[in-house]
């Protein structure tokens, strides 16, 4: 909370300091990181059509913000002022965009009305709509005024042109997630970390993403139960040293640790990796490469509350993926599960039941990863499609690579 209000009493002055009155801008609006990751192809594709335009990421949370905020594909990053009136005007005046994208479901409406009267050309990107959400609901009218000022909006799926569908809004197309888009490049990538070939070697590396208190209690007897030949790595999604303390004193394992192993020399660096077993990433920033290693992926967040984190990164390198019990809000993991490329488990005994069967298993591992990879590739696409409908802007064709 203290981030939350903190980081936006410097929000119009960091605007005024890196935006000239004459300079025009593309306004990209992100809840959070996962939604930051959405935009990044398009902020990519658009960087390249409109030279010309600064670049401008808002983030709602602090952990988009703080991790992103010094990100080079944006040329200003902030967080979003409070939805008001009044914000929205000193807002949309301080960034004069040309253009206007909102990522996946944040729907501001004194931000989308003020867009509307400055006739400034607003997108919703890798939007997705559950029929929970107030727009469907009889005493939603407001929120569908709102919904209403996007010029247009591009869908994730085919369950969220039903529900617009039913409130009479047509002006959208179905061109999936972009995020297919951003982890396919991942690959193309130069992947390779010295410290992770000194710690898989020859052995089977299963990697524990983005997990939390939840998921490491589940892994617990997996990872102490796991053959000689099967290492771990666990990339908590929050690096709070109490709790990777406890957890570490639970593994009967030898472990190592990253930020100590980080700073010893390259022959006492090479050893202890080696030698251990589980390997803890106590920083932020590096799980995308380490899934490269990855024989098999546990994914995060859906144990608990929290919420999925991203099943695409591990995906994308073609291997199986187990998640927790809870998933329903993730179309992409209810998908991968029902084509067997991602399992679900509730519990300890199903964690190391999976666990052991992939890893015993290498025709089923190669397998369901094989249809991991394939899901991604034969999802990609999004950008494109976004980009075709940019490139035809009456408002934005005078200044396409001007």
């Amino acid at each position: 909370m203290k981030l939350f209000v903190s980081g936006r009493k410097d929000v119009f002055n960091t605007l005024s300091e890196n935006i000239a009155p004459n300079e025009t801008t593309l306004w990209f609006h992100c809840a959070s990181l996962g939604e930051f990751e959405q935009g990044v192809p398009i902020m990519n594709a658009c960087k390249q059509l409109l030279p010309n335009h600064k670049i401008v990421v808002s983030f709602f949370s602090p952990s988009g913000y703080e991790v992103k905020k010094k990100d080079p594909i944006a040329d200003v990053v902030v967080y979003l002022p409070l939805d008001t009136l009044q914000n929205a005007k000193k807002f949309i005046a301080a960034t004069n965009p040309s253009l206007a994208i909102f990522i996946k479901y944040e729907f501001w409406p004194n931000y989308l009305f003020e867009l509307q009267k400055n006739k400034i050309p607003t997108l919703l990107v890798s939007g997705l709509f559950r029929s929970k959400q107030s727009f469907f609901k009889p005493y939603g009218g407001f929120m569908r005024k709102a919904l209403g000022t996007f010029d247009h909006l591009f869908l994730q799926n085919e369950n969220s042109k039903d529900l617009l569908s039913s409130i009479g809004i047509s002006n959208f197309t179905v061109s999936g997630d972009t995020r297919f888009d951003r982890v396919s490049h991942q690959i193309e990538q130069n992947n390779t970390l010295d410290f992770m070939e000194q710690f898989k070697g020859d052995s089977l590396c299963i990697v524990c993403g983005s997990t939390w208190t939840e998921d490491e209690v589940v892994l617990l007897d997996s990872i102490n139960a796991a053959s000689e030949n099967v290492k771990f790595v666990i990339a908590p999604h929050k690096i709070e040293p109490s709790k990777i303390h406890t957890f570490r004193k639970n593994i009967q394992k030898k472990t190592a640790l990253y930020s100590e192993v980080i700073s010893l020399s390259e022959v006492k660096k090479t050893k202890n990796l080696s030698e251990a077993n589980v390997f803890i990433i106590d920083m932020v920033g590096l799980l995308t490469k380490i899934y490269n290693y990855a024989d098999i992926a546990y994914v995060g967040g859906a144990m608990g509350a929290t919420g999925l984190h991203n099943i695409l990164e591990p995906a994308t390198f073609g291997v199986p993926i187990v998640i927790g019990k809870n998933f329903e809000k993730f179309p992409e993991a209810k998908k991968l599960q029902q084509l067997a490329g991602l399992f679900s488990v509730s519990n300890a005994q199903e964690c190391t039941e999976i666990l052991e069967k992939l890893t015993n298993n290498a025709s089923f591992r190669n397998k369901t990863g094989m249809i991991a990879g394939h899901f991604i590739n034969n999802n990609t696409g999004a950008t494109k499609t976004v980009m075709d409908y940019i490139e035809k802007l009456d408002s934005l064709k005078s200044k396409t690579n001007a």
